[in-house]
């Protein structure tokens, strides 16, 4: 017989045990809310074409860098230095090397990736010829050299017969920003020389413009 004043062990562990079974539901019903949120906020990525046309940040992205290399090039390639060359050289197409392409604007620009779109549409409208300039050069070069005594004579590629470039392509990528509240515009600017290297004369000079409105 239970005296008065003594504690139920049966009915405390009873007490007890429902406590524990509603926590442990209720850590399942947390769980597997947290499960459903993550999982519909969960990343989904999409493959696209890579010439469509998306802006995201408003920033610069591959599709200016594109779209202003086939501009500038059809400028360059449309100039009356193409025709006074080829007059002048018996129809020789002359030879362009690609050179530095100073990024000045206020954002990370890889100014290579616009290099590369440049020489890309010169190679493809086949009025030019180009040559490889600054590190790709500097590696040709290399391997020239280390042929030199690691290769089979006959194989051996020789220095001091590089085609050297008649024109030097340069210029530099600038921006402006202006901004109110929500509210941003950015201007880019991205201009473009084209120098004859025996004479260090300008023969072209050239620039493409982008506005960009951006409201949060």
């Amino acid at each position: 017989m239970q005296k008065l004043g003594d504690i139920s062990t049966d009915a405390y562990d009873d007490e007890y045990t429902i406590d524990e079974e509603l926590l442990e539901e209720g850590v399942k019903d947390w769980l597997i809310a947290g499960s459903l949120a993550l999982a519909s906020c969960a990343r989904q990525v999409t493959r696209v074409n890579s010439n469509t046309q998306i802006d995201i940040s408003g920033r610069w992205n591959d599709t200016d860098s594109r779209l202003a290399a086939e501009e500038l090039t059809d400028e360059i390639l449309n100039g009356d230095w193409l025709t006074d060359f080829m007059q002048a050289n018996e129809g020789k197409k002359p030879v362009l090397i690609v050179g530095l392409v100073r990024n000045k604007s206020h954002e990370h620009i890889e100014s290579e990736t616009f290099i590369k779109d440049i020489e890309k549409v010169l190679i493809k409208k086949q009025s030019a010829r180009i040559v490889s300039g600054g590190k790709m050069r500097e590696e040709l070069r290399a391997e020239r050299a280390d042929q030199q005594t690691n290769s089979a004579s006959s194989t051996v590629k020789k220095f001091g017969l590089e085609t050297g470039a008649d024109f030097m392509l340069q210029g530099s990528i600038n921006s402006i920003v202006d901004a109110h509240k929500r509210e941003k515009i950015t201007y880019y600017q991205i201009d473009l020389e084209l120098t004859n290297l025996q004479t260090s004369e300008k023969v072209w000079i050239g620039d493409k413009k982008i506005k960009k409105f951006v409201k949060n």
